[in-house]
């Protein structure tokens, strides 16, 4: 009888054009036909996730301004990264991070992860060209980066957390990914900064990825706040 009632609510308020919610597991993903035009109208903890930017802004990635803006050897600094580890550069683009990391592993590799065929086109015809022999790149689905269980010392994802259509599922499979020691680091734009001229959907405040986080098991380390505009935001798997 109340599955019957929540039925009938939920079909009611689709039917008035209200929100309505999908249960899955908790926590619930909600479906806004109403909603930002920067997002794709889905609501996870709160939070509208941000519609993920094409394989046609990766001339954008590689911009000439990128390394003054968000300076990327103080985020490779900030990995702490040993000569031999395996890093997965999640949501990698035309790997503008990964290539930059693996010359930090000599006896390491980089899995360079993307959900696009056209940017693993792009990553390969990079690494062809660079000669870089130790980044492997890799097309993930929505819900997994596809990589070995217990494989990764370091998940890093830059700018991409908040875009993620799956955030749940995917965050749940790369910590399945992460070695027991391994750590998951969020570098986004701050989100408690109005002065950070970024959409307000591609930033993320430390309060909003710690809650994410926290509801799947993993322990905030700390926050890095080196660079100009953005969050480094460092987690861990809880002990069992």
């Amino acid at each position: 009888m109340v599955r019957n009632l929540l039925l009938v609510l939920i079909i009611g308020l689709c039917w008035l054009g209200l929100p309505s919610v999908v249960y899955a597991d908790a926590p619930v993903y909600e479906q806004r036909t109403r909603h930002n035009p920067d997002g794709i109208g889905k609501i996870y903890m709160g939070r509208e996730i941000a519609h993920v930017m094409g394989y046609e802004g990766a001339g954008w990635l590689e911009r000439s301004g990128r390394d003054a803006e968000e300076q990327p050897q103080k985020v490779i600094a900030a990995l702490s990264l040993k000569p031999s580890d395996v890093v997965a550069d999640i949501g990698a683009g035309t790997g503008y991070f990964s290539f930059r990391i693996a010359s930090a592993l000599p006896q390491g590799k980089v899995y360079a992860v993307d959900v696009q065929p056209e940017m693993i086109e792009i990553l390969n015809a990079l690494k062809a060209e660079k000669q870089i022999s130790n980044v492997e790149p890799i097309l993930s689905s929505l819900t997994s980066p596809n990589l070995p269980e217990n494989s990764v010392d370091v998940a890093l994802m830059v700018d991409v957390y908040h875009e993620l259509e799956y955030p749940r599922e995917m965050m749940s499979a790369i910590a399945q990914s992460v070695k027991p020691s391994g750590r998951i680091v969020l570098v986004e734009y701050r989100g408690e900064n109005p002065f950070v001229m970024i959409k307000p959907l591609h930033k993320m405040t430390q309060k909003q990825a710690k809650k994410e986080l926290r509801s799947l098991g993993l322990t905030h380390l700390e926050t890095i706040n080196s660079l100009p505009q953005q969050h480094v935001m460092i987690f861990q798997k809880s002990a069992a």
